[in-house]
């Protein structure tokens, strides 16, 4: 009788399986392999990670299913490690390069060749012989590793090690994403929704939180534990669950009946500040608040227990306000900062939303650092029914990002005013996309100017003074002192041609050890106000600067913003969500914000400038 060997070996799951990719992925990249090549492995072990599939079963089973990214090569792996539980290839890697190196790789800004360097010189192949070549002053001694290289990397191994895992506001939106599709079609599930920080839309996120609405809890819980990217389950009970994702954060599930969503979208968005006012909010009223609802308090001050105690529940969050004699506050504002007294006495603010958007006053093309070219730059932003797109590529100043001579930036503009022809011509037949809004389309010929490390403007004022409308950036000379620093940025702001500053703090989240530059704010805020010069709330989710804190006393100083995307490539303009977010996180309004204006009133407030600067 024929003994199936493979049910002896343990089903990878697609965790599993996404892990060994990923490191294959990793070694690959410190051997100095063809980059097209380590990419095609991470992509693979993305989409195994997330498939709804389980990949290892489908495969022994002789019905391998279509993968993205997954070609023959990768395919022929997926199947041995599937049928044998182990892999040649990643064996033979492993006799190559130590698999400790690719916990050296996760360091920020520690690239692949670095590591190669650090382990075939020093013989580094862990993060303690890393932490003891830093502490006995080894890698001074290493040709290639500068004193400046030597601090990055020490900043960097810190970080890790301070850190959990900590992710953009773009990277958790993912992850969500392909967890509610894992969980979808689950028996039972009425609604799924991401609660605590990512729903307040903090700026960096650790753990992510969802609400399952459910009358068979056990069901959604098991779809997690078993089918989610998993590296292990942390703990799984009859109403909640936690798990660890392959290269991602924790996720914490809770579920609870239908009906009763109020309390518990109040209870798990948080913060915690903002939970601890209304608990106190309740028991004031006689109440006490949880998750699961209201119990009235006793004689006691406890609250009341036994078969005939009433639980107050609610199906919305504005009906567990409204029981407090609160308006509701959205999610964004849920801080203790000041939201719980406006909302007693009806005082929230009418907080900005994506569609108040007119334009997009900061995005790049090909011509400088992005990616795709004007056109289809100009098409996407038209398809989202702006009235107009600033092209904001770069000054020449900035040789790393191929900023545009005024040579270029002239060529530039004969392609700009080619493309608007084209579209007031469709305008006017008739053709122009569904989207398009009444006033039309229109490209804004603009730039992203470098102010120099001397304070000096990157083009002369009659270039500048020829395009429709200027940002001015700081990208050089970051370490000098603040108040070179604030006159650098001042000389900007009090230019007649500068009309926008774009993200102000020159932060790059998680990249840099000093997040954000070293400015006296109190006099930019002055000067921005006096001039009527804007500040931006830069949407990347790897900047979104200015920081809410930081907007919200910009507003308060008597400036206006913009909200930008800062687009490299046509799918990052969708990005201006998350600078909207954080705008709502500053309470800001739709009348300070210069691209909820229309086109003419923009163009309008950037021509009187020179006269509010005199």
């Amino acid at each position: 009788m024929a003994v199936d060997e493979r049910a002896a070996v343990p089903l990878p799951t697609n965790g599993d399986l996404s892990r060994v990719f990923h490191e294959i992925g990793d070694l690959l990249e410190i051997k100095g392999e063809l980059v097209f090549k380590t990419v095609a492995y991470h992509r693979a072990a993305d989409a195994i990670a997330h498939s709804p599939v389980e990949i290892a079963r489908a495969y022994r089973a002789g019905t391998p299913p279509r993968i993205a990214g997954v070609g023959k090569a990768i395919s022929d792996k997926i199947a041995e490690l599937a049928t044998t539980g182990r892999l040649a290839f990643l064996e033979r890697l492993h006799a190559e390069v130590p698999s400790t190196l690719t916990e050296v790789l996760a360091i920020p800004g520690l690239g692949p060749k670095t590591v190669k360097l650090l382990w075939k010189r020093l013989g580094i192949a862990t993060l303690e012989d890393l932490r003891t070549a830093l502490d006995s002053g080894a890698l001074r001694d290493a040709k290639g590793i500068t004193e400046k290289g030597e601090l990055a990397i020490r900043v960097g191994l810190d970080g890790l090690e301070r850190r959990g895992v900590r992710m953009t506001l773009g990277d958790a939106e993912r992850i969500v994403e392909s967890i509610v599709e894992l969980l979808r079609d689950a028996p039972g599930l009425v609604a799924l929704t991401p609660a605590g920080s990512f729903r307040r839309r903090r700026e960096t996120i650790g753990d992510l939180d969802l609400l399952a609405e459910t009358d068979d809890p056990g069901a959604v819980i098991e779809r997690l534990t078993t089918l989610a990217p998993i590296e292990h389950v942390v703990g799984a009970g009859p109403r909640k669950a936690s798990v660890r994702l392959v290269r991602g954060p924790q996720v914490d599930l809770m579920t609870f009946p239908p009906g009763d969503a109020g309390t518990y979208l109040v209870h798990f968005t948080g913060s915690k500040e903002h939970n601890v006012r209304l608990r106190g909010i309740a028991r004031d009223r006689g109440w006490s608040l949880s998750e699961n609802g209201f119990l009235r308090l006793g004689e006691d001050g406890e609250p009341e227990t036994g078969t005939a105690t009433e639980l107050r529940t609610f199906p919305t969050e504005a009906e567990v306000y409204s029981f407090l004699g609160l308006a509701e506050v959205p999610p964004e504002l849920r801080e203790d900062r000041g939201e719980i007294e406006a909302a007693r006495v009806g005082r929230l603010p009418l907080l900005i939303e994506e569609a108040d958007l007119r334009g997009d006053c900061h995005a790049h093309s090909d011509w400088s650092d992005g990616i795709h070219s004007i056109e289809p730059m100009a098409e996407t932003a038209r398809a989202r029914g702006y009235a107009y797109l600033v092209l904001t590529d770069h000054s020449h100043g900035l040789a790393i990002a191929r900023g545009l001579t005024p040579e270029r930036v002239l060529a530039q503009r004969e392609i700009v005013r080619g493309l608007n022809r084209r579209f007031a011509a469709e305008e006017d037949a008739g053709t122009a996309p569904a989207a398009t809004p009444p006033e039309g389309f229109r490209i804004l010929h603009g730039c992203e100017l470098e102010i120099r490390a001397d304070g000096a403007l990157d083009f002369d004022d009659e270039v500048l003074a020829a395009f429709d409308v200027v940002v001015a950036a700081l990208h050089q000379g970051r370490r000098q002192p603040r108040a070179q620093l604030t006159e650098r940025v001042l000389g900007a702001i009090r230019s007649p041609h500068v009309d926008v500053i774009a993200h102000p703090a020159g932060r790059m989240l998680g990249e840099r050890a000093r997040d954000d530059l070293d400015l006296a704010w109190d006099e930019l805020f002055a000067a921005a106000a006096e001039t009527g010069t804007l500040l931006e709330i830069d949407g990347s989710d790897h900047r979104l600067d200015l920081a809410p804190e930081r907007a919200r006393r910009a507003v308060e100083a008597g400036c206006r913003l913009t909200i930008d995307s800062d687009a490299h490539r046509t799918e990052e303009l969708a990005g201006i969500r998350w600078g909207v977010a954080q705008a709502r996180r500053a309470w800001v309004e739709p009348a300070v914000v210069a691209n909820t204006w229309s086109r003419d009133a923009l163009l309008a407030w950037v021509a009187a400038k020179p006269d509010r600067t005199r």
